[in-house]
C-alpha cells in the first residue's frame, strides 16, 4: 500500500506517520507545505526509512498535486493538511478559507483525475480519506453527544472552513462516484503538539514561572483525545471503513479546562517537586473569553466501535500524565518550535477591521 498523507508534519499528521512507518510496511508520501505548526522534527525518526517520503508542497497548488500522484502512484489519500487553530481564524479567515477550502477542493480535483486513469481493480481499491473536527457541529447544551447525524453549525471561522471541506468530500462522492471516508474527532493532545495549543502551552509556561491563561471561566467543556489513539483510530476507519460512511473519532473523556489545567498542575507539581512554581495551581489567570467560544463538545464514538471495533487504549488520566513526561523529557524540541514565528501570544482578540 501507498499512502499519501497530507498535513504529515503537523500534530496528527506526524503521529500517524509515526505509527505507519514504525509499525507496519506501508509506503508513506507526507506532502507538507511546512507552515508555522509544520515541524519536520515530529519525523526524525522515521526521516530516514527506506519506506518514507517527503514532498514540499502546497495543496492549493494543482499542478503540484497532480505531479505528486503521478509520481508516487498512491493507493489512498488521507487528507489531514489545515489551519487549525480558532483564534488564527478570528484574526486571519483568510489563510483557513484558502487551505481548508480551496486546498480540499485542489487535492480532490487531482485525487478525481488520477483515480479516472486507474484500471477497474486498483480504482475499486482506491480511498479518499478526509480527516475533520467535532467544531464542525456548533457548541452542544449540557447534555447530548455529537453523532454522525448532527447537524453542522460550525460557529467561527475555522469551523466553518472544515465545514465546508467536509461538504466537498461528500459531493465529490455523489456528485463524481470518488471513493471518500470521511471521520471527525474530539480534541486531540499529546507528544509534539505546537504549543498554541492548550496543554502544551501550560506545560511551557510552568515551567519557566509564567502566567497560566484560562478562557472566561474555565468551565468550557471538552472530550479529550490522546493523539495516538486518533492515528489508530484513521488506520482503522482506511482499512476497514465502508465507502461514503463518516465516523466520530472521541476520546470518552468529558473534562473542563480549568479541570484539566489542575490536573496537570498536580502532575507537574509530583514531577517537580523542586520546581520554585509550587504549588504550579497559584500561576493560574483567568483572561477575557474568545469571542464565539464553544461551550461544549462531545463525540458520540460508539459507531466506530461497534462496526468496526476501534475503542481508544489511554484514559484520560494515564495520557495526560504521558503528554506531561513528554514535554518534560522533550524540552529541546519544544525550545527549537518556539524559535519560530509563534511566541505564545495571545491570538483571536480581534472582533472587528
Amino acid at each position: 500500500m501507498k499512502l499519501l498523507i497530507t498535513g504529515g508534519a503537523g500534530f496528527i499528521g506526524s503521529a500517524l506517520i509515526r505509527q505507519l512507518i514504525l509499525e507496519t510496511d506501508v509506503d508513506v508520501i507526507n506532502v507538507d507545505k511546512l507552515t508555522y505548526a509544520g515541524n519536520l522534527e515530529s519525523l526524525i525518526t522515521v526521516e530516514n526509512h527506506p519506506h518514507y517520503h517527503f514532498v514540499q508542497a502546497d495543496i492549493c497548488d494543482a499542478e503540484a498535486m497532480n505531479a505528486v500522484f503521478d509520481q508516487f502512484k498512491p493507493t489512498a489519500v488521507m487528507h489531514l493538511a489545515a489551519e487549525s487553530h480558532v483564534d488564527r481564524s478570528i484574526d486571519g479567515p483568510g489563510e483557513f478559507v484558502q487551505t481548508n477550502l480551496v486546498g480540499t477542493y485542489t487535492l480532490l480535483e487531482a485525487a478525481r483525475k488520477y483515480w479516472l486513469n486507474l484500471d477497474d481493480e486498483a480504482a475499486q481499491a482506491f480511498r479518499f480519506h478526509h480527516i475533520s473536527t467535532d467544531e464542525v457541529f456548533g457548541s452542544l447544551g449540557e447534555t447530548g453527544l455529537f453523532t454522525e447525524e448532527t447537524s453542522y453549525q460550525p460557529n467561527s471561522p475555522y469551523s466553518a472552513s472544515k465545514a465546508g471541506s467536509d461538504h466537498l468530500v461528500r459531493a465529490w462522492l455523489h456528485t463524481y462516484g470518488l471513493p471518500v471516508l470521511m471521520t471527525n474527532c474530539s480534541n486531540n493532545y499529546g507528544p509534539y503538539q505546537f504549543p498554541e495549543k492548550l496543554l502544551p502551552l501550560m506545560i511551557s509556561n510552568a515551567l519557566v514561572g509564567k502566567a497560566l491563561p484560562i478562557y472566561g471561566k474555565g468551565d468550557n467543556i471538552r472530550d479529550w483525545l490522546y493523539v495516538d489513539d486518533h492515528a489508530n483510530a484513521l488506520r482503522v476507519v482506511l482499512e476497514q471503513g465502508k465507502v461514503g460512511e463518516s465516523y466520530n473519532i472521541g476520546g470518552f473523556n468529558e473534562h473542563t479546562n480549568l479541570d484539566v489545567v489542575h490536573t496537570l498542575c498536580d502532575i507537574l507539581d509530583e514531577l517537580l517537586p523542586d520546581s520554585p512554581y509550587i504549588p504550579h495551581k497559584n500561576l493560574i489567570e483567568f483572561v477575557a473569553d474568545r469571542p464565539g467560544h464553544d461551550q461544549r463538545y462531545a463525540i458520540d464514538a460508539t459507531k466506530l466501535e461497534k462496526e468496526l471495533g476501534w475503542t481508544p487504549r489511554e484514559t484520560f488520566s494515564t495520557g495526560l500524565r504521558k503528554t506531561v513526561e513528554w514535554y518534560l523529557n522533550n524540552r529541546e524540541w519544544c525550545e527549537h518550535v518556539l524559535d519560530g514565528s509563534y511566541q505564545q501570544q495571545r491570538l483571536g482578540l480581534q472582533t472587528e477591521s
